[in-house]
């Protein structure tokens, strides 16, 4: 369906600026009245701490690198049905691969999928396949996200260029009622487009030395979804399961144990290239695709009280990931499978020589092996091989003032990676990635802060041994193994500050904002080179300069709130042209008020501008503009009690639009509703 008239286009966006220009001043307007209603002790906002940044807790602004935080409330606020609803408006970050979930992958400052590090629960999910996603979590199930910006090698280890996405789970600390030692949750959800139905439910209890957690979710969807105009995303109805059972054992008070295990499983008819639309003359046919990923944690904490020297954490995960997709036109079936194993052993301690230092030091240790089958026989375009990653790192928080801090780190790793196919060499290589940064406290509410550091990915095993036919045409496309394929790496510059006071004109209200701007030089950037005419697509090297700039700020006065986004990178190779995985300059906003406990209103406003720094044979990305509302009412009293109710609405003016490089339309307008009930 083609999309409406310029003449339409403009209209809606003036109506859109017109009411987003009117919401927020009845919001200043009713803050500004509420203000007088509140209450001192009424409302309290807690520091934000984090958890992954440093592999240690720190408080938000004692962590100099660029960091956002999503979690709670804030997530389940968004109904999210997906990762791009979920956290895809945080500065700095895009979700790329279009509608369907299953295709989706991160995109932070213009790395993309295995150039950052994907987190789950503290374990790494090196899983990255073209337009086979790498998110497979029920979103209802997420805690707390951490989406780390910029180089992180010095802790992160391979693929860390862009930064790091730590995704953490709900735990029995997080559901659990004060005063209660067993409870359960149960959650029930609509979204109009796609007919989509969820419902979750979980049970918990914590018997002091013992707590258990189950939890089961399922989202259906009756039909296909639509993009704004009502025009059909084809092959969208996918429907999902994901089951957590978390047991943890604490013997002393210094020590815990804890054991999960996660199933996740998704099924329906989509492309082979779900990021794109059916064509099957052009190698995108469509398939019955099923998948499934089991994963496990068991982790160990071990505290002793007293002690500077020992702050023990120490993780075994795994994960199995299996991928059928069944063609539906012609007989053929191909497998992806991707294993795995992985240890990590981390101590902090903290020292004094005369300058007191706090030092993270461990190793990691992870081997991942991949097969590729079609009809059972090999599958080039996804090889058997296998790699092995061995990192040792250690970084150092020399406090040279108390209001200066001097960090240093160091990691080294050396990776093997070991085609099936004797034809092919093996790859040996190792790399050292070093960090010095500082971290400015001028005044207790301000942080200054700045990092050099080298970062590094190795290749993937697809990247470097990938073969057979890549799509038909005149002539057929075929892939083209390089095992001479460098690892890229990064030398990478960034300035920041942070602000953060409570009491600013009330005694309960918090303002909070960051800023930073970043350099980065890459050697041997990755990419992939389809030569239409010579009928070959290969892996490649070339050097490039990715840089730009993001701030966020946030202002909370419990009965009122405003917040604001903003992300602007740019990306280029050597040879002048723009590269094609940088995303579109973007300005979010969002905003709300509480009339009482009970309720909470808000707005949030994206603002997407024209990409049209693309490469020679791009396309452009047009702009656009997405307003989203909601409502969430949480009664703490009547036959209502420990219910809370959500309804919104997502892209309300039904907007046409693509988030670039991916060209497939967003879905239009989305009414959603759901009813939480803990007990």
């Amino acid at each position: 369906m083609a999309g409406p008239a310029t003449g339409t286009v403009n209209t809606w966006g003036n109506m859109m600026h017109r009411s987003i220009l009117t919401m927020t001043t009845a919001l200043l307007a009713t803050g500004i009245t509420w203000q007088a209603r509140a209450q001192d002790d009424g409302f309290t906002l807690d520091p934000i701490l984090l958890n992954s940044a440093f592999r240690d807790e720190r408080a938000l602004l004692d962590t100099p690198v660029s960091v956002s935080v999503v979690e709670g409330e804030t997530l389940e606020n968004r109904q999210a049905g997906d990762f791009q609803e979920l956290i895809g408006d945080v500065p700095g970050l895009s979700i790329d691969g279009g509608p369907r979930g299953i295709s989706q992958e991160p995109n932070i400052r213009g790395f993309r999928d295995e150039q950052i590090v994907l987190r789950f629960d503290g374990g790494r999910f090196n899983f990255g396949q073209a337009h086979r996603g790498r998110f497979f979590v029920d979103p209802d199930l997420v805690q707390r996200v951490e989406v780390i910006r910029g180089g992180g090698s010095t802790l992160f280890g391979s693929g860390a260029l862009g930064g790091v996405i730590s995704v953490e789970t709900r735990d029995v600390s997080d559901l659990l009622a004060p005063g209660r030692t067993m409870g359960g949750r149960l959650s029930l959800g609509y979204s109009s487009n796609g007919d989509a139905v969820n419902a979750s439910s979980t049970v918990f209890a914590d018997w002091g030395a013992w707590d258990a957690m189950l939890f089961l979710g399922a989202r259906q969807l009756g039909e296909n979804m639509e993009s704004g105009g009502g025009a059909e995303i084809p092959f969208s109805e996918i429907d999902l399961v994901n089951g957590l059972i978390k047991v943890g054992f604490e013997p002393s008070a210094d020590s815990r144990i804890e054991l999960s295990f996660s199933a996740f499983e998704d099924e329906g008819l989509t492309p082979a290239n779900s990021s794109g639309n059916p064509d099957p003359g052009r190698g995108n046919p469509i398939v019955e695709r099923e998948a499934s990923v089991r994963s496990f944690r068991l982790s160990w904490d071990y505290a002793p009280s007293g002690s500077d020297a020992v702050d023990l954490s120490v993780l075994i995960y795994g994960e199995q990931l299996d991928i059928t997709e069944n063609r539906v036109d012609v007989s053929r079936l191909d497998e992806t499978r991707y294993d795995t194993i992985g240890l990590e052993v981390t101590n902090r301690s903290r020292l004094d020589f005369g300058v007191p230092i706090d030092l993270v030091y461990g190793f990691e240790m992870f081997r991942d092996t991949q097969e590729g089958l079609r009809d059972g026989a090999p599958r080039g375009a996804f090889p058997n091989a296998e790699a092995t990653t061995i990192g040792i790192f250690t970084e150092a928080t020399m406090e040279l003032s108390p209001q200066f801090d001097l960090i240093a780190g160091l990691r080294f790793d050396q990776y093997e990676r070991d085609p099936d196919d004797p034809s092919l060499a093996e790859v040996s290589e190792t790399f050292f990635s070093p960090r010095i940064g500082f971290s400015y406290r001028p005044v207790e509410d301000w942080q200054i802060y700045g990092n050099l550091a080298r970062a590094f990915r190795a290749p993937s095993l697809s990247e470097l041994y990938s073969s057979g036919l890549h799509f038909p045409g005149r002539p057929n496309n075929f892939f083209v193994p390089n095992p001479d394929l460098k690892p890229e790496e990064s030398t990478q510059v960034e300035l920041g500050a942070r602000f953060e006071r409570g009491g600013v004109w009330q005694s309960n209200d918090r303002l909070s904002f960051a800023a930073n701007v970043y350099f980065a030089d890459v050697e041997n950037y990755i990419e992939q080179i389809v030569d239409i005419a010579g009928g070959t697509t290969s892996s490649g090297n070339v050097d490039a300069q990715l840089w730009g700039f993001e701030a966020e700020a946030e202002y909370d006065a419990e009965t009122w709130f405003l917040g604001a986004g903003i992300g602007i990178a740019r990306g280029e190779g050597d040879d002048g042209d723009w590269l094609g995985s940088i995303p579109q300059d973007r300005l979010t906003l969002h905003g709300g008020f509480r009339p009482n406990d009970a309720w909470e209103l808000g707005t949030r406003a994206t603002f997407a501008a024209e990409q049209d720094r693309v490469p020679t044979t791009g396309s452009v990305g047009p702009s656009y503009e997405v307003l989203d509302l909601y409502a969430t009412f949480a009664p703490d009293r009547g036959p209502l009690a420990n219910g809370t109710f959500r309804i919104g609405v997502d892209n309300l003016f039904d907007e046409t639009y693509q988030i670039y490089p991916n060209g497939l339309s967003q879905p239009g307008r989305t009414l959603e509703i759901s009813a939480t009930f803990t007990f």
